[in-house]
């Protein structure tokens, strides 16, 4: 299980990353959210996957933050980790 410390260093070395971060934001923060609660949640991406019903590799794209997933792939998610999923809006600065 890749720890999000380690998944960061593999994202700086990444091309794609690096040129597109800036505007990726929303996406990456949707990433790494998915990723620390798979790993809070003790699962891999294999034990998550098969509780979607889907494959690992798709696990791996919605954790890669290249792939937008939708609210219902979040949801989906989160209850395979055990969470629920919540949308929040926050004031700028907050």
């Amino acid at each position: 299980m890749a720890k999000l410390s380690q998944l960061k260093k593999q994202w700086i070395k990444d091309s794609y990353f690096i040129e597109n971060s800036d505007e990726l934001g929303p996406e990456f923060e949707v990433a790494r959210e998915l990723i620390r609660a798979r790993i809070y949640a003790k699962m891999t991406q294999v034990d998550v996957a098969t509780a979607m019903n889907t494959t690992q590799s798709v696990i791996a794209r919605l954790e890669s933050g290249r792939a937008i997933p939708t609210i219902k792939t979040i949801d989906r998610f989160a209850r395979a980790v055990g969470m629920t999923f919540e949308v929040r809006l926050t004031p700028n600065g907050e």
